[in-house]
């Protein structure tokens, strides 16, 4: 098969521009942009000028972006479906949506909309445009954090809950409203379940630290399915080895999907916990989380669910999951890196005993004495990452503006029009099969080592990863210890698929 084989895009036409990033970023007054930012999710366009001109973006579309006037955004709800062209094969199973918003809904979505926001989408590497496919390892930021950022350190920086000025109350009321943001896109109860953390690993290693050493003893069980992230199966090693508890494997099935019958099997009174992650970082597997989590407390187990991968593809409410501990990090989700969040239930969160000592959770120290401070404080030693928290409130509240079931919707039409257009490559094999999934595309090419694929895209300016994916064990499941990911997100269109697609087909007729 030759290029000229290749599926060709679905998506609207690009229209070149002669600047992609005129009018992007902007110098503008940091207090006008952090108080919007805070208040409304994202910047005005009256603060920061005209957004980045997005080169795949189709003239006929014009989409505005989501913080735009409510009257442009009442005109521009309806955004238009793509047309095929006289190329395309069936395209009912495999032409990703686009999907609109009615009036006082969340705002209409598109790939293009969103695409408008990120400043980075349109640079070029090796002199091509840049294609995007490393979601799976970190989410590029929205011009909203950029900013949001930028303008809490040109205008709001301060320590928190210690100062008595204007300054450190305005940054404690930014500080704590990013932990009200988290606990309402997390469904939590209150925000005083939520716990701030640089990301999902620490998050894991604070409850195995805390929980872990004070409830597992000789011979309990943790259950831990082998599609596990590392940083899902090392600090339980770590906790078991130093309170004699054992870590259980949870088989796969060949398609990738939990093997739910002997995770039943492998539950029993021993099981004080169950640590599973809701969508898996190298299969892509989203698994039934929330009837994992009932059989488990079935027998008295606590179930700690691993978000990492899954919050910035569809909505989680940890209340319908029941899940005791739910973790995620920022820098999945579009928010800055070093910044993540820890959900548990209050009544466990409650006897959870310090990790760290420190300032910030105490309320008194004496040499004779020491008393703490109430959760979530408890558990924040120290200065806490403010600008990460308050980066990652704009990063909630710019990801909320659009339609959360919309952007799912749209990615699982992406990945299904990649998975096709992935099968037209000889030699290509994908990882998984699991029906229920996000869109991470793991594979290998017949005769090219996983990073050679990586570097021969990257001449092409697209970007992947490779390597083990921190889930050897996932890997060793199908006999691999290495292999290439693609992994999309809301900004990812048809035709940066089709780009991967046709360089994979130049790969594989250059030898």
């Amino acid at each position: 098969m030759t290029t000229a084989d290749v599926p060709r895009s679905r998506g609207p036409q690009a229209t070149p521009t002669a600047d992609p990033l005129a009018g992007g970023l902007t110098s503008v007054d940091p207090a006008t942009v952090l108080a919007a930012a805070l208040s409304m999710g994202t910047v005005t366009e009256a603060a920061t000028g005209p957004v980045a001109t997005d080169p795949t973006a189709s003239a006929s579309h014009a989409p505005q972006a989501p913080h735009a006037s409510e009257a442009t955004q009442a005109a521009q709800a309806g955004t238009p479906s793509v047309q095929p062209t006289a190329q395309q094969p069936d395209q009912s199973a495999a032409h990703p949506v686009q999907p609109t918003g009615l009036p006082g809904q969340p705002a209409a979505f598109s790939p293009e909309m969103a695409r408008r926001d990120f400043p980075i989408l349109h640079r070029t590497v090796n002199g091509h445009p840049l294609v995007w496919l490393d979601n799976g390892a970190t989410t590029q930021k929205p011009r909203q954090v950029i900013e949001t950022l930028a303008a809490f350190y040109g205008s709001a920086n301060s320590n928190i809950h210690r100062g008595a000025h204007t300054m450190a109350r305005e940054a404690t009321e930014a500080y704590e409203g990013g932990r009200a943001a988290v606990a309402r896109f997390l469904g939590a109860p209150s925000p005083d379940d939520i716990v701030f953390v640089r990301g999902t690993t620490e998050a894991i290693n604070l409850v195995a630290q805390s929980w872990g050493r004070a409830n597992l003893g000789p011979g309990d069980d943790i259950l831990v399915p082998v599609l596990e992230h590392h940083s899902n199966i090392v600090p339980w090693q770590l906790v078991a080895k130093e309170t004699r508890a054992r870590v259980v494997p949870v088989p796969l099935q060949p398609d990738g999907q939990i093997d739910l019958d002997a995770y039943a099997d492998l539950l029993s009174m021993r099981t004080q916990l169950v640590a599973v992650s809701q969508a898996s970082n190298v299969l892509g597997t989203v698994p039934p989380v929330r009837e994992m989590t009932a059989l488990a407390h079935r027998y008295g187990a606590k179930v700690l669910v691993d978000g990492a991968q899954a919050v910035a593809h569809f909505p989680v409410d940890v209340q319908d999951l029941d899940a005791d501990f739910y973790v995620f990090s920022g820098h999945k989700l579009f928010a800055p890196t070093g910044i993540g969040a820890l959900y548990a239930k209050p009544e466990v969160l409650r006897d959870m005993a310090p990790w760290q000592g420190g300032g910030n959770m105490i309320e008194s120290v004496g040499f004779t004495r020491t008393t703490y401070a109430p959760v979530p404080h408890l558990l924040e030693a120290g200065t806490g990452h403010i600008s990460g928290v308050v980066g990652l409130l704009s990063a909630l509240n710019w990801l909320t503006s659009f339609d959360r079931e919309a952007i799912a919707a749209y990615e699982t039409s992406l990945m299904a029009y990649a998975q096709q257009a992935l099968a037209t490559v000889p030699g290509l094999e994908l990882l998984g099969s699991a029906p229920d999934r996000i869109a991470v595309l793991t594979f290998t090419l017949a005769g090219h080592d996983p990073s050679a694929i990586a570097d021969w895209l990257d001449r092409d300016g697209i970007a992947i990863r490779a390597g083990h994916h921190c889930a050897q064990p996932a890997l060793a499941h199908y006999g691999l210890e290495s292999a290439a990911r693609a992994s999309l997100a809301l900004y990812n269109t048809s035709e940066e698929v089709d780009k991967l697609v046709a360089s994979l087909h130049r790969l594989q007729q250059s030898d």
